[in-house]
Order: C-alpha cells, then sequence, then structure tokens
C-alpha cells in the first residue's frame, strides 16, 4: 500500500480503452466498473462489472502493457492507484511477492475469461449456446 494513491472517477468517466497503454491499476474502494470489449460494427459490450475489493487492470503485468479491455465508470468510483513499473520493480526484487502476484493475477484473468465468453455468447450466439450450469 505504500505505493497506492488514492484516486476518483466520476460516473461515466472513460478510465481506460481497449489498446491503450497499461501503466497502472486498482483496487476499487467503493462504485462500480463495467469492463467491455470493442465488437466491431457495435457499441462495446460490456462483459462485466467490478466492485469495492475488485482489482482493475491486469495487463500492466503482461508484454506489451496495453489493455485487453475498456473500462468506465458505473457510479462514482474511488479506487487505490498503483504504478505498474514501480510494482513490476519490487516483484522484481522480492521473489515470494512476485509469486503471490503472479498467481492472483493468473485468477483474475481466469475469471475474467469466464465471463467474457459467457456473456458474448449471451449476447451474440443462438439461444442455448452458453455453459451449461
Amino acid at each position: 500500500m505504500s505505493l497506492a494513491r488514492e484516486v476518483s472517477f466520476a460516473t461515466d468517466a472513460r478510465i481506460f480503452s481497449e489498446g491503450g497503454n497499461a501503466d497502472r491499476f486498482w483496487i476499487i474502494h467503493t462504485g462500480t466498473v463495467a469492463l467491455d470489449v470493442e465488437v466491431p460494427g457495435r457499441r462495446a459490450a460490456v462483459i462485466e462489472t467490478l466492485g469495492a475489493g475488485e482489482l482493475l487492470g491486469w495487463s500492466w503485468l503482461i508484454p506489451p502493457h496495453q489493455w485487453h479491455l475498456g473500462a468506465q465508470a458505473s457510479s462514482p468510483v474511488r479506487a487505490y492507484e498503483f504504478d505498474a513499473a514501480a510494482v513490476r520493480e519490487l516483484c522484481g526484487n522480492d521473489p515470494e511477492l512476485d509469486h503471490a502476484l503472479l498467481t492472483y493475477v493468473v485468477g483474475v484473468i481466469a475469471g475474467r475469461l469466464r465471463s467474457s465468453r459467457v456473456r458474448l455468447l449471451d449476447l451474440y450466439a443462438p439461444h442455448g449456446a452458453g455453459e451449461v450450469p
């Protein structure tokens, strides 16, 4: 937390866009953020909504450090912002922290991939093509 700074985003503020430079990440303190994916010829599709205690942004960890999704505040948001380069440097000097952070972020990525798949199937696939519970 010594690397964190408090930030806020107003409702509808664009926090980052798909393909942009992923140089920071956030832990949401209050509010909600919609994650979206660009869909050619259509409006961006919201694939997941994040809330308090959740990690916003993982693309900062994986080269080339470009956002894989977009994010927009759905309500007023307060969050702790972290400088990605500083965190990567800290992890480079602390193998235990590096392992713990990578394990956590990989879990987040897996969950986001599942959510993305299910949401896109809900939006664009023929009825009944989604996952069976």
